[in-house]
């Protein structure tokens, strides 16, 4: 039986940095492998998005997980953070690094329910 291709959707609400590059990590092995992906950092893991936050470097990859990000947008995931992010935080959308973008709820709820979406919360 052929493995189906599934979108990833991974949610980052954790601040931890270390649990945020696991997340990284795991998201940068499925775009790899020809996967979607898409990311929703919301709450603490907003400031993953963040331009000018700083985050420790983690062994054995020796990036941050914002570096990580980074590569995600690069390689062609969707990042944005969570609509009540901006408003809640102190930030703008001035604020987040480029290609960086906010959700809306809408559109995030119905991609929830696709049929080849396969969730994953940090």
């Amino acid at each position: 039986m052929a493995n189906e291709q599934k979108d990833i959707f991974t949610v980052v609400t954790s601040g931890d940095s270390e649990t945020q590059t696991m997340a990284m990590v795991l998201s940068n092995q499925v775009i790899d492998r020809g996967a979607d992906v898409r990311v929703l950092l919301c709450g603490d893991g907003g400031a993953l998005g963040v331009a000018g936050e700083e985050f420790p470097t983690f062994e054995p990859v020796g990036r941050t997980p914002q570096q990580l990000l980074q590569r995600l947008i690069d390689e062609g995931a969707t990042v944005e953070v969570c609509a009540i992010f901006l408003p809640n935080s102190g930030y703008d959308e001035d604020d987040l690094i480029d290609g960086v973008g906010v959700a809306e709820p809408q559109p995030i709820g119905a991609y929830m329910l696709e049929e080849n979406v396969q969730y994953f919360t940090f």
